[in-house]
């Protein structure tokens, strides 16, 4: 078990069948961390009003998330969009798990980090709920069309991480605009907060990257990316990410298109 600092973890929509829980426990089961970030849309009630969905590896989750509270790892829970009626409970503690609408990090090295969902900047969700449900609906489908393409991939021997979903979102040219300015808007957020950085989730899109002067870090989920930022003891921050094979791997920088006038470089596979 590795020994690191801080983990935060975003978007697993745990009662959805679409949550990658089995690649989770893999990564849980290889950090012990002081610190420990939910952030946001963990449990998906959303999804269970339409239907309950409960499997066995997503109690483990639950218990796994406690086990980590109960051995002095100090657990922040910021409830999101998808488990907002959560947020009745803010303010409130339970054991070593508080339950906060955001939150301060410090950082090792001393930078401040503002840890919070993101749906708050999120045109969509907070002006056309109807819509955002659609989205939803529309995302989980093609999360489960990529599913089936994952294991054809497999059963041909083809190896690597390719996600349609994220394909779609790099190359529809919406999409690209719709995360470049949800970025931008979190980033400068967090500017007139006098933060050194930002950590979010969201928008299902993980990313480690400077956004005019401002450390921006997405985790990404666990219905598709499922990746994770970890902040080693020596504050190095890292993408990680649990391939279908249960093993980590980090995230390794690729430089993205030159769109919205070639914005900072993006840490993605």
């Amino acid at each position: 078990m590795k020994k690191v600092r801080s983990l935060f973890l975003s978007d697993i929509h745990l009662g959805t069948r679409a949550c990658q829980a089995e690649r989770l426990l893999a990564f849980l089961r290889e950090y012990e961390s002081d610190y420990l970030y939910l952030v946001g849309d963990i449990i998906d009630l959303w999804a269970m009003k339409r239907t309950v969905y409960w499997p066995a590896a997503h109690n483990t989750i639950v218990q796994k998330l406690l086990r980590m509270a109960r051995h002095r790892t100090k657990v922040f829970f910021i409830p999101g969009n998808h488990d907002e009626s959560l947020r009745h409970y803010v303010g409130m503690s339970f054991g070593a798990v508080d339950i906060v609408t955001d939150h301060v990090h410090v950082t090792v090295d001393g930078k401040r980090l503002w840890v919070m969902h993101g749906d708050q900047y999120d045109q969509v969700t907070t002006c056309h709920r109807w819509i955002s449900v659609l989205g939803d609906v529309s995302y989980t489908a093609l999360v489960h069309l990529n599913r089936l393409l994952s294991l054809s991939r497999r059963k041909l021997g083809i190896g690597g991480h390719w996600s349609l979903a994220d394909y779609a979102k790099r190359n529809v040219l919406k999409a690209v605009a719709y995360i470049g300015d949800f970025e931008t808007v979190a980033a400068h957020a967090a500017a007139h907060k006098q933060m050194d950085g930002v950590v979010c989730g969201h928008i299902h899109t993980p990313a480690v990257k400077c956004v005019e002067n401002v450390s921006y870090y997405n985790c990404g989920d666990w219905v598709d990316s499922c990746t994770a930022l970890v902040e080693h003891t020596d504050g190095r921050m890292e993408l990680v990410r649990s391939t279908p094979e249960h093993t980590l791997a980090a995230v390794i920088p690729l430089l993205p298109a030159n769109v919205d006038s070639a914005r900072e470089e993006r840490l993605r596979a």
